[in-house]
């Protein structure tokens, strides 16, 4: 018989938003796989790192390459299609021995997810179940303590990735936005909002629900660095007293 598969939510960052499902799911799989640059330590085993269990096997899945080339470059996808595809034949390998593997994932699993390249090439073959995880923009306007949308506000979700010209048009005609995939696209991130007219209300979060994690607006942020772990939040609701 063949073991069973379960992406993990480990959440946006902060061990205790860990769900009660999550951390039984973790302790209970005799495989507790994770995604990590290679070189780096894996920011999803850090956050549950304390349920991991003495006698699991660790398999750590780490990236050939981030954010080194073009990620619409040709060696890019080759790369990183590559690479997929060989992390899930090594989680089926241990599929096929019988065993459970929990594979952690930052935030949601099916959303923005490494998770989501091993689900699609293993749920159709093993038994498979997926634990939701609070999402990093959940975790971000919660502890920058900012309402988003209400009523009939339309939200819109978008990486930083995109063209200038395709973020502010998507800002303009949005109520609400978040901003994801921030790190080197801040400058371009800002100035998608400025021409759109919502600078003002932007409001850029670091590491949301982390110890060092902080928020402020984005026209007072002096500089353009941020780190992976950040998110620029466009708020609707404009009618609130």
């Amino acid at each position: 018989m063949s073991g069973k598969l379960i992406g993990v939510g480990t959440g946006p960052g902060d061990p205790e938003l860990l769900t009660l499902k999550a951390m039984r799911a973790i302790a209970a799989a005799d495989v507790v796989a994770y995604f990590a640059k290679a070189g780096n330590a894996s920011n999803a085993r850090a956050i549950v790192a304390e349920h991991i269990m003495r006698g699991q096997i660790e398999e750590a899945l780490d990236y050939p390459v981030t954010t080194e080339i073009d990620r619409r470059h040709a060696d890019y996808k080759a790369a990183t299609n590559a690479f997929y595809a060989a992390a899930a034949e090594r989680v089926a390998a241990h599929l096929d021995a019988g065993r459970t593997v929990a594979v952690l994932s930052e935030g949601d699993p099916l959303f923005y997810g490494s998770y989501m390249h091993l689900h699609v090439r293993l749920a159709h073959r093993y038994d498979t179940e997926v634990i939701p995880g609070i999402t990093a923009m959940s975790g971000c306007w919660s502890s920058a303590g900012l309402p988003l949308v209400q009523g009939d506000d339309v939200l819109s979700v978008l990486p930083g990735t995109l063209d200038e010209v395709e973020l502010s048009r998507r800002l303009v005609e949005a109520d609400a936005a978040v901003i994801m995939k921030v790190g080197r696209n801040l400058p371009k991130i800002r100035r998608a909002i400025e021409e759109a007219g919502k600078l003002e209300d932007a409001v850029y979060v670091e590491r949301g629900t982390m110890a060092n994690g902080h928020s402020i607006k984005l026209i007072d942020k002096q500089d353009d660095i941020a780190p992976y772990f950040a998110l620029v939040l466009v708020p609707g609701w404009s009618s609130r007293p």
